[in-house]
C-alpha cells in the first residue's frame, strides 16, 4: 500500500512546488548584425580605454549654461515625471501579481443579537459570537500564475526602458533647442554687424548722390539692403523667443520667467565613440523595452495554454463559535473545516483557443516590432555618422567661401568708389556674403544637432544593465 500510494504522492508534492510551464523557451529574436558601420570610415570608433559617454552626456560639450539647463530638466521635466509615475504603477502591478501565488487568509468576526421562540411559547433573546479564519489557495499547477508573474515582471523593466528613453529624448531635444537659440543669436550677430555696413554702405551712396557723382537709384539700392537686413535681424527675435518658450517646458519652468542669455553659438562638437551595431542591442533604451516586451508576449502565450486545464482551488476555514463570550475559546467552540474544488471548461465555443491565437499573434507582432526597432537604431547611427562626416567637409567648403565672397566684397566696394563699377556689383557682393555667413552658421548648428542625435541614437551611455530584476 505504501508503494502505491508514494508516487502519487510525491506527483502531487512536485505540482504543488514546481508545476508545469506552458510558455514557450524563450530566446531573444535574431536579427542580422552587421560588423560595422558602412558612414563611420574616417569617424572615430570606441575603443576599450575610451570614455563612453555615461549619464549627464551634455557635460561632454564643455558648456556650463547648457549643464545648468540639463540640470533643470533633470529635476522638473513633466514627461520623465509622467513616465517615472507608470514605471511605479508597473511595479505595483508586479506586486499585486505576486500575491496571487499564495494563500488569501481572511477573517469576518461578528456579535449578533437575536430574540427567539422558546418550547414554552416564549421568547428569549441570545447574543452569538463568532471569530472565522478562512483560507483559499489556487495551486499554480500550470504555470498559468507564474507565467502571469514573469509578464508582468517583464512589462515593469519595458517601462523601465521606457522611462530611460524619455529622459534620453528630452535631454536630446533640449540641447538641440539651446543649440537652436545660440545659433539664432549668431545670426543675429551676423545681420546686426551687416545692418552697420550697409548704413556706412548708404552714408557713401547719399554722399556720392548729393555730390551728383552717382544717382538716387543707388541710394534706392542701399536703403533696400538696410531695411531688408534690419528686418531680418528682427524676425530672429521672433524665432528665438520661441525655441525659448520651448526649452522652458522642457525644463519644467513657466515660460514668462525663463531667460536664456543672448551668446552666439561656440560650442564644437565632440567626438563620438560609435562602437559596433550589436552593442545597441545592450545601449539603447527603446531596443530594450521593446525586447522586453517579446519576452511578455511569450509568457502570456503561457498563461493563454493554462487555461485549458483544470483549475484546483484549495480551502480551509477554522474559528469559535459560541453564545457566551466566557466560553468562546474553549475546546466545544472550536469549529474546522478543510476541502478542495475543482473546475474545469468543457465547452466554450473556442474562446480559449482564439485566446492562445490572440497571444501568439502578439508575440510575433511584438517580435516585428522589435526588429523594426533595432533596423531604425542603425538607420539613426548610419544618418548621424553620415551628416556628421559630410558636414565636417561642407563646412570647410563653406567657411572658403565666406573669405572669397568677403574678398569680392572688397574689391566690388573699392571699383565702386572709384567709379568703376555701379552701385549693383556691390549690393550683389554684399547679399553673396551675407547668404554665406547664414549658411556657414546653419552648417554649425546642424553639425551640433547631428552630433546630439548621434549621442541620442547611440543610448548615451545608458546600458540593459541598469534594468532592475523586480
Amino acid at each position: 500500500m505504501k508503494t502505491i500510494l508514494r508516487k502519487p504522492v510525491l506527483l502531487l508534492v512536485f505540482l504543488l512546488v514546481g508545476g508545469c510551464d506552458l510558455s514557450p523557451p524563450y530566446a531573444r529574436p535574431t536579427l542580422d548584425m552587421p560588423k560595422g558601420y558602412k558612414q563611420s570610415a574616417g569617424w572615430k570608433t570606441a575603443q576599450p580605454g575610451d570614455a563612453i559617454l555615461r549619464g549627464k552626456w551634455w557635460r561632454t560639450f564643455n558648456d556650463p549654461e547648457l549643464n545648468k539647463i540639463e540640470n533643470q530638466v533633470s529635476a522638473s521635466n513633466q514627461t520623465v515625471a509622467l513616465a517615472a509615475a507608470n514605471y511605479r504603477a508597473a511595479r505595483a502591478v508586479v506586486k499585486q501579481t505576486q500575491s496571487q501565488l499564495f494563500p488569501t487568509v481572511g477573517t469576518s468576526p461578528a456579535v449578533t443579537r437575536s430574540q427567539v421562540s422558546t418550547t414554552t411559547g416564549g421568547t428569549a433573546r441570545l447574543t452569538h459570537f463568532s471569530l472565522p479564519v478562512d483560507a483559499s489557495w489556487e495551486p499554480d499547477f500550470w504555470g498559468g500564475l507564474r507565467n502571469s508573474v514573469k509578464a508582468s515582471k517583464f512589462e515593469a523593466q519595458a517601462v523601465q526602458a521606457d522611462l530611460e528613453n524619455a529622459r534620453l529624448s528630452v535631454h536630446a531635444e533640449a540641447a538641440a533647442d539651446y543649440f537652436q537659440i545660440r545659433s539664432l543669436d549668431e545670426q543675429e550677430e551676423i545681420l546686426n554687424s551687416t545692418v552697420r555696413e550697409y548704413r556706412e554702405s548708404l552714408k557713401l551712396t547719399q554722399a556720392r548722390y548729393e555730390t551728383g557723382i552717382d544717382s538716387d537709384q543707388a541710394v534706392a539700392q542701399a536703403e533696400t539692403q538696410l531695411n531688408t537686413a534690419a528686418a531680418q535681424a528682427t524676425d530672429i527675435g521672433v524665432q528665438r523667443a520661441q525655441f525659448e518658450h520651448a526649452l522652458a517646458v522642457l525644463a519644467g519652468q513657466p515660460a514668462p520667467v525663463f531667460t536664456v542669455a543672448h551668446s552666439p553659438l561656440k560650442t564644437k562638437p565632440v567626438a563620438v565613440p560609435a562602437g559596433v551595431p550589436s552593442a545597441l542591442l545592450e545601449r539603447r533604451p527603446d531596443i530594450a523595452a521593446a525586447e522586453r516586451r517579446v519576452a511578455e508576449a511569450n509568457a502570456r502565450i503561457g498563461v493563454a495554454c493554462a487555461a485549458f486545464y483544470p483549475t484546483v482551488t484549495l480551502g480551509a476555514s477554522v474559528g469559535y463559535e459560541s453564545i457566551a463570550l466566557s466560553k468562546l475559546f474553549t475546546g466545544p467552540s472550536l469549529l474546522w473545516s478543510v476541502g478542495a474544488t475543482a473546475a474545469e471548461t468543457l465547452y466554450d465555443a473556442g474562446k480559449r483557443q482564439g485566446v492562445t491565437d490572440q497571444a501568439w499573434a502578439s508575440y510575433q507582432g511584438s517580435v516585428a516590432s522589435y526588429r523594426q526597432t533595432v533596423l531604425t537604431s542603425f538607420q539613426e547611427v548610419e544618418d548621424n555618422l553620415s551628416a556628421l562626416r559630410i558636414l565636417a567637409r561642407e563646412l570647410q567648403q563653406q567657411d572658403a567661401a565666406v573669405e572669397s565672397s568677403q574678398r569680392y566684397l572688397t574689391i566690388a566696394v573699392s571699383r565702386y568708389k572709384l567709379g568703376l563699377d555701379s552701385y549693383l556689383n556691390v549690393v550683389t557682393a554684399q547679399a553673396i556674403f551675407l547668404n554665406n555667413r547664414r549658411t556657414a552658421a546653419n552648417l554649425r548648428l546642424n553639425q551640433m544637432n547631428a552630433t546630439v542625435l548621434l549621442i541620442k541614437a547611440l543610448g548615451g551611455g545608458w546600458d540593459t544593465a541598469q534594468l532592475a530584476r523586480h
